[in-house]
């Protein structure tokens, strides 16, 4: 490790002088500069990281030359604090050298749909939708429903919602997947437990310079909005389905009683689904040159197991059990995110560091 930093330091050293020097042309200067605007926190970040562990290991020989019981607890809570500094310290100094997905701030658009199951699976989409709402709202991001169609039986085929805030694709890209769901059916009256899935896709919001989509390639069609609405909403040509042709990627919306505004949120979706298309196919061809597979959090397998009966959810991305699905229902997905960011943390740390 200590070779590595030697060669941030000669590449810091090197990319100093380039920049000084009068001939270098603007292309090369601009490259240049972009390279330092990198090397340089990096630096400061790794400097912060060694004067806390200096400060560590000065506070742990005061405490062990002091003799007085009041001091000591004084050393011991000062270099608990610190301690705490240094490891945050070093999680930042992660990020700058592997920094995660420059996607990650990105507000996203959040679709959940009902699989095999029937009628409890329509059942089990509502319970997420209720998790991911209390969840997000916990975070304090802003959560609006862009699109929902219900069924008789209280549940939902699928939803789709729209979370705004900061980071929000980085703490929920792993959502992505299969989710199952075990327990009775209030209809079981054998006491049976069944098995169900939704499936949940996190799309992390476009923005316009992502996806550039020629009007040409696009079939629009309009027809009669159905469920609940009102008069209006069922004999009006309110709803929007748009189909990207070259990707055959289709998106409805017919929440909106307006037609233009239906085809603006139909739109803003497609972007958003055209995006994630790419960033698969980018990382999936990252992992070949690799030679290894990583973790896109965009897979379309089983990725978390919700048991009613025994109360115990396990996501098995990160091989986690918890027995307490109850309260993680209610929206307490903390430590089942901050698992799988950190497995993204380490994934993201085999990588080579690259200037």
């Amino acid at each position: 490790m200590a070779d590595l930093w030697q060669t941030i330091q000669e590449q810091y050293d090197q990319l100093t002088n380039k920049l000084a020097d009068p001939s270098l042309d603007s292309q090369d200067r601009i490259t240049t500069q972009k390279k330092l605007a990198r090397v340089n926190p990096l630096l400061n970040q790794k400097k912060r990281v060694d004067s806390l562990a200096l400060q560590i290991v000065d506070l742990e020989k005061q405490l062990s030359a002091t003799q007085e019981a009041d001091m000591k607890e004084l050393f011991e809570i000062e270099i608990s604090e610190v301690k705490q500094q240094l490891a945050q310290a070093r999680e930042e100094l992660d990020d700058l050298m592997y920094p995660p997905d420059e996607h990650d701030d990105r507000s996203v658009y959040l679709e959940i749909r009902a699989g095999a199951g029937g009628q409890e699976a329509a059942l089990f989409v509502a319970d997420l939708l209720k998790m991911y709402t209390n969840y997000a709202q916990s975070r304090h991001w802003r959560v609006q429903i862009e699109s929902i169609s219900d069924t008789d039986l209280g549940g939902f085929r699928d939803a789709v919602l729209h979370i705004k805030g900061k980071d929000v694709f980085g703490h929920l890209k792993y959502e992505s997947g299969v989710h199952r769901v075990q327990r009775v059916p209030a209809t079981e009256t054998q006491g049976r437990v069944h098995t169900s899935t939704a499936t949940v896709a996190v799309l992390p919001e476009a923005k316009e310079v992502d996806v550039v989509i020629n009007p040409a390639d696009l079939r629009i069609d309009v027809f009669r909005s159905g469920g609940a609405g009102g008069q209006h909403v069922n004999t009006t040509d309110s709803a929007v389905r748009i189909t990207h042709l070259p990707t055959g990627v289709v998106v409805s919306c017919q929440d909106e009683r307006s037609q233009h505004k239906n085809k603006d949120k139909a739109m803003k979706i497609l972007q958003s689904r055209i995006l994630l298309a790419q960033m698969e196919k980018q990382m999936e061809e990252q992992s070949k040159q690799r030679k290894e597979q990583i973790g896109s959090g965009m897979r379309a397998e089983k990725v978390r197991t919700y048991n009613y009966p025994q109360n115990r959810i396990t996501d098995h991305q990160v091989d986690l059990t918890l027995k307490k699905l109850d309260i993680i229902m209610e929206g307490a997905l903390g430590e089942i995110i901050d698992a799988l960011r950190q497995k993204d943390r380490e994934e993201r740390k085999r990588q080579s560091f690259v200037v």
